[in-house]
């Protein structure tokens, strides 16, 4: 398994559901810290400004991100998101 299957496959969790890769999870992480700082600097402190922005700002960056990181992920098939997921019996 390569580095770029193993960071943008999909996981499978415990229901069956695919969930974000990890791509998609550092990318929330990156986005959010960035834009963040970035918006506390500009509004100086005040905290309800520095949230509103970092809303206002993160959304349109985190769909367009996450919709190009599923154009990668589709390549690759999902992966389990651990090995105990295997374990789980189905509810009857």
């Amino acid at each position: 398994m390569s580095w770029l299957e193993s960071f943008f496959a999909p996981r499978r969790d415990h229901r069956g559901w695919s969930t974000p890769s990890e791509a998609a999870r550092l990318f929330f992480l990156l986005t959010m810290l960035t834009v963040g700082f970035w918006a506390w600097v500009n509004t100086s402190g005040n905290l309800v400004m520095w949230f509103g922005l970092t809303m206002l700002v993160s959304t349109p960056l985190l769909s367009v991100g996450w919709w190009l990181i599923s154009l990668v992920s589709a390549r690759y098939p999902a992966k389990v998101l651990m090995d105990a997921v295997n374990n789980v019996k189905p509810r009857k």
